[in-house]
């Protein structure tokens, strides 16, 4: 396996405990890992492991990634600029708008973006009990066979509203990524354009982000690229397939979006240092609820005494990014990540274990408490 490179840019900063923590994170499991910090001493980049199972090369440093849930993050923003423009309400049923669907009239778009209007997840739900509930197929052979078929959001948003709510709108927090798909249409019908063209206009053309899309439908990602895989069972005999190409749209809003951690380092950087959304409208967005410390679409953690971060982390079928900034976006991680998903999750640990030792290396001292993916 190759040894942690780093690239010529990053020759001027030398973090030999981040090269030691990315060789870590391969032995650990991970296929590959790209890791980007800035800091007000520059910037270091670093590539560990390998970027396909039967290649020699590690993952391009400035390579695409499925960023799974940083999607909400970007969704979030977007919704907030689109407040600004009077086109949205952060505390207006967002029923009125969504007129085609049977919404409960007390869910806003705040609720929405902070994750409790309590909406069924329409990836399934797990219940206090233990019990789970099933929606729209996302692991297993079922889902490695449907990789490919096109879900529109309507019907993800559909599925999950025909189910019982969790609870009633603003009574609790539950993480649902059909809060997100609901967003997504509520931009569509509210502009009348399409969500990915108002993300383009007001989110990634005017901070640059050209490594950035929504895949409408797209299957491949763009070069270069590191692959994903998982692995599952199929009549007693285990099976490992590369599934960097599929068809996205089973997570819509909730995780589809493709980006590099350039570019995710760009966006974080700009967020929180009111570049791109308003300063009142951010301070809304990074106001938490007290059970998750989730804002709209970041959590703020303090993953060492004293420093304050903004974040969001994603995963989506074999592909995994980081995002993190402190408050000024003067220190930033971004990070991407290659491996064999399956069913039971297996690389979870691993990755909780990552953070919690890069979050300390990156931002001072002392131990990281468990960070939220």
């Amino acid at each position: 396996m190759p040894e942690t490179s780093t690239t010529p840019e990053s020759a001027a900063v030398d973090r030999p405990e981040l090269r030691k923590i990315l060789q870590e994170m391969v032995d650990s499991g991970f296929l590959g890992v790209t890791l980007r910090v800035n800091t007000p001493e520059g910037e270091w980049t670093g590539a560990a492991g390998l970027a396909e199972r039967d290649g020699t090369a590690t993952p391009p440093v400035d390579g695409h990634i499925r960023v799974g849930s940083n999607t909400k993050t970007f969704t979030a923003a977007l919704a907030l600029l689109l407040v600004t423009e009077g086109v949205l309400e952060l505390d207006a049923p967002v029923a009125k708008t969504l007129t085609d669907y049977e919404l409960d009239d007390r869910i806003t778009l705040r609720m929405l973006l902070q994750h409790t209007s309590g909406v069924f997840n329409f990836t399934g739900e797990i219940y206090e009990d233990g019990t789970f509930v099933p929606g729209v197929p996302f692991q297993g052979k079922e889902w490695v066979e449907g990789r490919f078929k096109s879900y529109a959001p309507e019907e993800l948003a559909r599925l999950a509203l025909s189910k019982p709510a969790r609870f009633e709108p603003g009574a609790d927090w539950s993480y649902a990524n059909t809060n997100y798909t609901l967003v997504r249409l509520l931009i569509a019908k509210a502009t009348g354009r399409p969500f990915a063209d108002e993300m383009r206009r007001l989110v990634l053309d005017p901070l640059e982000l050209t490594g950035t899309s929504v895949p409408e439908g797209a299957t491949d990602l763009p070069e270069p690229h590191a692959h994903a895989y998982y692995r599952y069972e199929d009549g007693g005999t285990e099976r490992t397939v590369d599934v960097t190409r599929q068809d996205p749209s089973w997570i819509s809003t909730g995780g589809d979006m493709v980006s590099t951690t350039a570019d995710l380092r760009t966006f974080i950087t700009a967020l929180v240092t009111g570049r791109l959304v308003p300063a009142d409208l951010l301070a809304e967005m990074l106001t938490t609820h007290p059970k998750a410390g989730y804002g709209l679409g970041v959590f703020v953690q303090e993953p060492v005494p004293g420093v304050q971060v903004v974040t969001h982390n994603g995963g989506i079928a074999g592909h995994g990014a980081l995002m993190f900034t402190t408050k000024d976006g003067a220190t930033t991680l971004t990070a991407g990540l290659n491996y064999t998903d399956d069913k039971d999750l297996s690389m979870s640990g691993p990755f909780q274990k990552a953070v919690a030792d890069l979050l300390p290396a990156v931002f001072g001292g002392g131990r990281s408490t468990e960070p939220q993916a």
